[in-house]
C-alpha cells in the first residue's frame, strides 16, 4: 500500500487545478499519479477538506448504532432474547439487514452480557464486563486432582 500525500502536496495539486492547469498536468508537475489529483480535487470541492481521512477502523457499526434504541428498548423488554431475534426485530421495526456478528459486536461495545444464573434482583442482563481471565495453559484450573497412589488415565499425558 502507498503512501499518503502530505497536506502541503495535496493544497499545491488542489490550488495548481483551482488556477487554472489540468489535473493530468498538476499531476506530472508535481509528480503524483493523476488519479490522486483527481481524488484530491473531487474530495476538496465535495467537502472542502484538504487532509487524509481516517484509515482503518470500524465504518459499519455507525448502521447498526443508528438503531441502538430499538436494539436496546428490545433487550429490556425481553432479555432473553437471541442474537437472531435482535437481527429479526431490526429489520421488522427500521427494515435494517444486518448479520448476527453485527448484533454480537453491538452488545459487545454497548457491554451487554447474558447473565448465566439468577441475580439477587432478578435482572437476566448485566452491563458489567467479565474480567477477561484467561483459562491457564500450563496447568488444570478446575481444581481436581488426582488421588495419591491412583494410575494415570488413558488421557493423562505421559512422563519422562
Amino acid at each position: 500500500m502507498g503512501e499518503g500525500l502530505s497536506e502541503d502536496l495535496r493544497i499545491r495539486v488542489i490550488e495548481a487545478v483551482g488556477g487554472g492547469a489540468s489535473r493530468r498536468a498538476a499531476a506530472a508537475r508535481f509528480g503524483v499519479s493523476v488519479s490522486s489529483a483527481v481524488r484530491r480535487v473531487r474530495e476538496w470541492r465535495e467537502s472542502g477538506r484538504t487532509g487524509p481521512r481516517r484509515q482503518g477502523g470500524d465504518r459499519l457499526s455507525g448502521r447498526v448504532e443508528a438503531h441502538a434504541d430499538v436494539l436496546l428498548a428490545g433487550i429490556e423488554a425481553a432479555p432473553d432474547r437471541t442474537l437472531e431475534e435482535l437481527r429479526a426485530l431490526l429489520l421488522r421495526e427500521r427494515g435494517v439487514r444486518v448479520g448476527n456478528s453485527t448484533v454480537w459486536r453491538f452488545c459487545d461495545r454497548w457491554a451487554i452480557r447474558r447473565a448465566t444464573g439468577p441475580s439477587a434482583d432478578g435482572e437476566r442482563l448485566t452491563a458489567k464486563k467479565s474480567p477477561g481471565t484467561r483459562p491457564s495453559r500450563i496447568a488444570t484450573t478446575s481444581g481436581r486432582r488426582a488421588k495419591p497412589g491412583s494410575r494415570p488415565g488413558p488421557s493423562s499425558t505421559p512422563r519422562g
